[in-house]
């Protein structure tokens, strides 16, 4: 709040202290940062000052405990230009456990921020997380990876334990479901992967989990595991 008088008319906490007064995992930095909307060039012992003359007051700022900030979105945007994949992934989770800002909500607002600094970024790691491939695009890249791992071709759609799975080979008692949307899913879709789970595992199979995109984007991280799952469970068939 110091901070935020000494700036003057129209400054509010931004950056990483935005980020730190949101809880949103972001380490402080040593000098208290804070936006201007005005071009103003001074200078405070103690302050890095952001000079924004087109932050908007109204749409991008708030106030969290009495002290002017930018909103948590703005605080995403910005900090996205600092951060790498991982950092930003921590963000939005944290954002999202605080209930500041959820994925779907998000992705909104960025469509109507298309081309500010810090919002391409943003939704580019958002989009990786949250995009669900169809039933028919998953097969035909999930499909050749069981292959190339050693597993013969498996039962798709089939019910298991009362629950439908994705993929399943009944000889090796392996189970493998994908799961789509990994930002902001709900209490009750949780609790059901892990009765799932627990399901499978209580009565003698191997379940196995990826993400969408695993299977998009890490294709030999998927294929090692399920090599590695294949090798032990052909020993332990035998």
């Amino acid at each position: 709040m110091a901070a935020v008088l000494v700036g003057g008319d129209g400054a509010v906490l931004s950056h990483s202290s935005a980020a730190a007064l949101w809880r949103i995992g972001v380490e402080q930095r040593a000098a208290i940062e804070l936006s201007l909307p005005s071009p103003s060039r001074r200078r405070r012992p103690g302050l890095r000052i952001h000079r924004r003359p087109s932050l908007n007051l109204e749409r991008d700022t708030t106030r969290e405990y009495g002290i002017p900030v930018t909103t948590p979105v703005q605080t995403l945007i910005d900090m996205s230009l600092r951060l790498d994949r991982a950092g930003i992934e921590r963000m939005i989770n944290e954002a999202d456990k605080y209930n500041l800002a959820h994925p779907p909500g998000l992705r909104e607002v960025l469509d109507a921020r298309a081309g500010e600094p810090g919002a391409a970024k943003l939704r580019f790691v958002l989009d990786r997380r949250t995009f669900r491939l169809t039933k028919e695009e998953l097969e035909r890249r999930f499909l050749p990876l069981a292959r190339e791992a050693g597993l013969p071709v498996p039962l798709t759609g089939e019910w298991v334990n009362e629950f439908e799975v994705d993929f399943y080979w009944p000889a090796l008692g392996l189970v493998v479901e994908t799961d789509g949307l990994r930002y902001h899913r709900t209490p009750a879709e949780q609790a059901r992967d892990r009765l799932r789970d627990q399901a499978h595992t209580a009565s003698g199979l191997t379940p196995l989990r990826f993400t969408h995109e695993q299977v998009r984007y890490e294709p030999e991280y998927v294929r090692r595991i399920l090599a590695q799952t294949t090798s032990r469970l052909a020993i332990a068939t035998k």
